[in-house]
């Protein structure tokens, strides 16, 4: 499998499991309805686990264009492939969250508030504050980045100048998983962390373009934020772990 197959196919299945059981959760008239935020939390970081399993072997297992983002900013991985990931995940994102929308095909109709269907695909802010949504992406996303850089450092300590490339999928996926569970826990009550433009923006496209039985805006004036404030949270991490590695 290419690098650029498996971040597509390890991306589709984690937005299948993840937004699937939030769709669990949230939909009326499923089996998990109202079981709440410990069972999304804990769906999100199995589907990481998935997702890392699929494609760790063949890409790294980014999944997520803030993750390849960081990764670059180190020197653990080439700016030249940073965009075709990128596009790889989203697009994994989009049919990830199409599948989703298929799976629970009977629901969505049953469910009357079009706020609660677009929540099963993308996120949004329990209190709306631009800046404030936006520093807590950031600080999930940095924890994220910061901590994945950590179980494998990118680089010789002390700094010598040789990179040493990242195999996320050498680590196994548990490490990631629970990293990712702790930040759903910890982090993840103002603003559903996000955490990962693909997680976000993939399945808001979707949303917007399915044929929704009850459906609101896609909220495109949110959107922003969960691209933004990863991307923002990795650079971050990675510039500090850069500075530490000098020591």
């Amino acid at each position: 499998m290419s690098p650029l197959a498996a971040e597509f196919l390890g991306t589709l299945f984690l937005v299948l499991l993840g937004d699937g059981v939030v769709a669990n959760v949230l939909l009326n008239d499923t089996k998990g309805k109202g079981s709440g935020w410990i069972v999304i939390t804990t769906g999100w970081a199995i589907a990481v686990f998935v997702g890392v399993l699929i494609a760790g072997s063949y890409s790294g297992a980014h999944l997520n264009p803030a993750v390849t983002l960081g990764l670059a900013v180190v020197g653990a991985f080439p700016w030249t492939s940073v965009i075709p990931y990128m596009i790889a995940q989203m697009l994994g994102g989009i049919v990830g969250a199409f599948l989703v929308y298929l799976a629970y095909l009977p629901h969505w109709k049953g469910t009357p508030d079009g706020a609660t269907t677009r929540a099963v695909f993308c996120t949004a802010p329990a209190l709306r504050n631009n800046v404030s949504n936006l520093i807590c992406e950031i600080i999930g996303t940095f924890v994220l980045v910061f901590a994945i850089l950590e179980i494998k450092g990118a680089f010789e300590r002390p700094l010598s100048g040789a990179a040493i490339p990242i195999e996320l999928g050498a680590l196994g996926a548990v490490p990631v998983m629970l990293i990712v569970w702790g930040i759903g826990l910890s982090l993840g009550g103002p603003t559903g962390y996000a955490i990962n433009p693909a997680r976000d923006l993939g399945p808001r496209i979707a949303y917007a373009l399915l044929p929704m039985g009850r459906r609101s805006s896609a909220d495109w004036g949110y959107a922003w934020i969960p691209v933004l404030g990863p991307l923002l949270g990795a650079t971050l991490a990675a510039f500090l772990f850069h500075s530490l590695s000098k020591g």
